[in-house]
């Protein structure tokens, strides 16, 4: 979740109402309000709509709800006449990339906040921690055009950001701070990205950190983004969202010719939907012109296109649309769910607990009691997590996603504990002791069954608290086990052990290998065990 400062004066005058109204109404739009000061609102938005993720989006928004401004916002773009060449020694680097730019900006310390804090939570909700996507933003009048984004040798030097003294670019992932936070993106490249003007004048060093002389500041009039990655879809969605909220701002935006190409366009896609779909999903009575009248006030272009259909303009900074039933949503919301009839089921039955979840909240209990804190890990993960870095053979029977968006979510989870030493990874910087749980569905030959995994990292963590876990845990839940020993790869040799239960392995416990600590980059050892909660008695038969 994103937590975006919202600047009243400087919202109030984007909006063109006043924040009573604002804060008011921003709730239905999908948000929550964390909190409220003298000068300011912090609001929490849901990482699938990063364009409300500055208050120039959140406007734009709040315009069309509120009936002040509907329809499809248009953002006009005028050729620059500035190219940018890419090396293609960076095609196995970070070989995308996107670029525009922003003439006639007019900053002061609320808008200059905004852009900067727009870039840090797109850096997280749609780079995935700048792996994915990184973005550069510069004062275009210091530097001169045409550009070049290339693969540079690592001993060349520049001033980074916030600095006045020239560094290597491996001096910067050393020490600088944005270099020690990101340098494992590109640390394993013989060359790396750099993005250099007409004079070989350093702008950026993608996706660690810019050069001091791009640095923007109150005074900056043009903007040049840049905006790199490794993934094109990603890419264009961070260039199309930063473009519209500094259109709304009152900036001009010109496209950049890459590689022959011009970019961005701006343009929006065009769907065609059901009413009736949409009216039965919603529970409401719709026409086709009252549904293309909610959707312009969530800022689409739409008109009827028949007794049944519309046809809808969704505007380029919408990434969050993929099915038409995201857009009956935003017709839900813009209805109004407190305007949706409730009807009280027509049969009354007595319901119980179900033996699962009997059986789960029973491996929560003992979990808790013995100090672990419960964590719930993504259903979607990667082989490079499920298996290699595990130093376990892939699972028969994965259950892989045909169309994945991302190298992170590639397949359904498998087992559980490679995901809470993914979570320990996540919290290195924490203290220790580290005791962390997991409860919950696996999927494999496309059946869903449960499974339990706990991880403990400390100092002194071994074998014998790896045991005494899970048999303090297996005890609870009444599982009349044995212990063998085990060949899991994923453990020590002589420190792990199989749980067997009716003859057959349910699960596994001891010390995790230190290859597997260094894949997850873990300092300390990791006592960790893991089981089927198949074989508690009570789990229901297949």
């Amino acid at each position: 979740m994103a937590v975006i400062t919202l600047p009243y004066r400087y919202l109030e005058r984007l909006t063109r109402t006043d924040r009573k109204t604002i804060l008011e109404k921003v709730p239905l739009i999908g948000s929550d309000i964390e909190r409220l000061e003298e000068d300011h609102a912090d609001v929490e938005f849901f990482p699938d709509r990063p364009d409300l993720f500055s208050p120039e989006g959140v406007a734009r928004a709040m315009r069309g709800y509120l009936g002040i401004e509907t329809g499809l916002p248009l953002y006009p773009v005028k050729p620059s006449g500035i190219s940018f060449t890419i090396d293609p020694k960076l095609a196995n680097i970070r070989p995308v990339l996107g670029a525009a730019v922003i003439r006639g900006v007019s900053f002061d310390d609320e808008s200059i906040q905004s852009i900067m804090s727009l870039q840090e939570s797109l850096h997280w909700a749609v780079g995935r921690g700048r792996s994915k996507v990184a973005i550069g933003i510069h004062d275009m009048d210091t530097v001169k055009p045409p550009f070049r984004y290339l693969a540079s040798p690592r001993s060349r030097k520049f001033v980074p950001l916030d600095y006045s003294e020239e560094m290597t670019m491996d001096e910067i992932l050393e020490k600088h701070p944005k270099g020690r936070d990101y340098a494992k993106i590109v640390n394993d490249f013989p060359l790396f990205p750099l993005i250099v003007d007409r004079d070989d004048h350093v702008l950026s060093f993608p996706p660690i950190i810019n050069g001091e002389r791009t640095r923007v500041t109150i005074n900056t009039k043009n903007i040049l983004l840049d905006t790199t990655g490794t993934d094109r879809r990603a890419v264009s969605v961070a260039v199309n969202i930063i473009c519209t909220a500094m259109a709304e701002a009152g900036a001009a935006i010109g496209s950049v010719e890459i590689e022959g190409v011009q970019t961005p366009t701006l343009t929006p896609a065009e769907r065609t939907v059901s009413v009736k779909e949409c009216s039965r999903l919603l529970g409401a009575d719709l026409t086709a012109s009252s549904m293309a009248e909610l959707l312009k006030r969530m800022r689409f272009g739409a008109e009827p296109a028949g007794a049944d259909t519309v046809m809808v303009k969704v505007p380029c900074y919408r990434a969050d649309i993929m099915h038409d039933w995201d857009l009956f949503e935003d017709v839900g919301i813009a209805y109004g769910y407190d305007r949706l009839e409730s009807h009280p089921p027509k049969t009354s039955t007595v319901g119980k607990p179900h033996p699962v979840q009997v059986a789960m909240v029973l491996a929560r209990e003992a979990f808790t009691g013995l100090g672990y804190l419960e964590v719930m890990p993504f259903t979607l993960t990667s082989e490079e997590v499920m298996y290699a870095r595990m130093q376990r053979p892939e699972t028969k029977g994965v259950l892989r996603v045909l169309h994945p968006i991302t190298v992170e979510n590639t397949v359904v989870r498998t087992e559980l504990l490679p995901l809470l030493l993914e979570f320990l990874t996540f919290n290195r910087h924490r203290e220790l002791p580290q005791r962390l749980f997991t409860v919950g569905d696996v999927v494999v030959d496309c059946r869903t069954h449960q499974q339990a995994a706990g991880v403990s990292t400390h100092p002194d963590a071994d074998f014998s608290e790896a045991y005494a876990s899970a048999d303090a845990v297996l005890h609870e839940l009444s599982v009349d086990y044995t212990v063998r020993e085990s060949a899991d790869p994923a453990f020590i040799d002589g420190r792990r052990g199989d749980i067997i239960v009716a003859g057959k392995r349910v699960g596994v416990f001891g010390e995790i290998h230190p290859a597997v600590l260094t894949a997850f980059e873990l300092e300390h050892p990791v006592a960790a065990f893991e089981f089927d909660l198949r074989a508690v008695p009570g789990y229901p038969g297949p």
